[in-house]
């Protein structure tokens, strides 16, 4: 996540909202990207997976259930995000087996774009049986770790109903996507790549905005300005060393009252939070941009290279130096 160290929090100043603040620090780097034509009857299954998930259903209404979801009904227009890469199952109808989407035909556009087919042969031929629905899938890896706080704070599917009615936006993006994944351009994934960064940040607006009731949590602390600063403030300066005292100024509250609204709505003590922000960002650190263990340790305020490493194992389980591996 970009970290500007000359941002400053100054108390009783709003920050732009806390949902803007939140999308220009996540990034979406993109790993595979598909437009999948489907003849019903057909089901496909999605394994769990390291990477986020996102659909968009272009043409026919279908189902979607995950492990823990019954069958839900999806129509032409709505929009899917997995922030976790959850197991789940798209279908034309329940009663239909489902495939692996891995053992599915497909055929490489360039890099990692996909045309992805049900039927082996109609891959290979102009003029085909039109499909009955089109999605356009795809795999992305946010620029958090997967189990840092903000994203375990998502739910593991965030639908946008009618997306493409609720902002006009949409479908000037999505015929976008179509033209890069139908043709073979130059440039096409990294066009691809924002353009679905673009798609999964509308996904997140319009869940906030539109289609969750759900009253903890993620969803309460961005509707939450008070909270919502606060959260805002930790993900933009996680080297900082924060305290309580600091946070609750953030916010505008005593300690005592601002350690109750800020638990109630997160789901865990201000303390705990921030704490699990600095490893994840420390993990991030060391496995993606290579920092030494010890320049880690220093740019987030640890006395010693020793004493970071028992606060990194104690949240994240394992040692930093473990981090680079994985």
């Amino acid at each position: 996540m970009p970290i500007d160290a000359s941002t400053q929090v100054r108390p009783g100043v709003d920050t732009p909202d806390t949902l803007t603040e939140i999308l220009l620090g996540l990034r979406l780097d993109g790993v595979e990207y598909g437009r999948c034509e489907m003849h019903e009857p057909w089901a496909l299954a999605f394994g769990p997976s390291h990477e986020a998930r996102f659909h968009f259903i272009a043409q026919g209404a279908c189902w979607m259930r995950t492990e823990d979801t019954d069958w839900e009904q999806l129509n032409a227009g709505d929009a899917l995000l997995m922030p976790r890469g959850t197991y789940h199952e798209l279908a034309s109808s329940p009663e239909v087996p489902a495939v692996e989407i891995d053992a599915m035909a497909r055929r490489r556009l360039s890099d990692n774009l996909f045309l992805v087919k049900d039927d082996d042969n109609a891959i290979m031929v102009e003029g085909a049986v039109a499909p009955s629905h089109v999605m356009f899938c795809g795999s992305m890896r946010f620029n958090l770790d997967p189990l840092h706080p903000l994203l375990m704070m998502m739910p593991e599917v965030m639908r946008a109903c009618d997306l493409a009615q609720r902002d006009p936006a949409v479908p000037a993006l999505i015929e976008a996507m179509e033209r890069e994944v139908t043709m073979d351009r130059i440039g096409a994934c990294g066009i691809m790549a924002r353009l679905a960064d673009v798609l999964a940040a509308t996904i997140i607006r319009a869940w906030v905005e539109c289609a969750c009731s759900d009253a903890s949590g993620w969803i309460a602390a961005v509707r939450c300005p008070q909270i919502g600063r606060v959260l805002a403030a930790v993900h933009r300066q996680p080297e900082r060393d924060w305290s309580v005292a600091e946070l609750a100024e953030v916010m505008g509250a005593s300690r005592s009252r601002f350690i109750e609204k800020f638990t109630g709505a997160v789901g865990e003590t201000p303390a705990r939070y921030v704490a699990r922000v600095k490893m994840f960002q420390a993990r991030q650190w060391i496995a993606r941009e290579g920092l030494r263990v010890a320049v880690v340790a220093n740019r987030l305020g640890y006395d010693s290279e020793a004493s970071f490493s028992r606060a990194f194992k104690r949240i994240i389980g394992h040692p930093p130096s473990q981090a680079r591996l994985g």
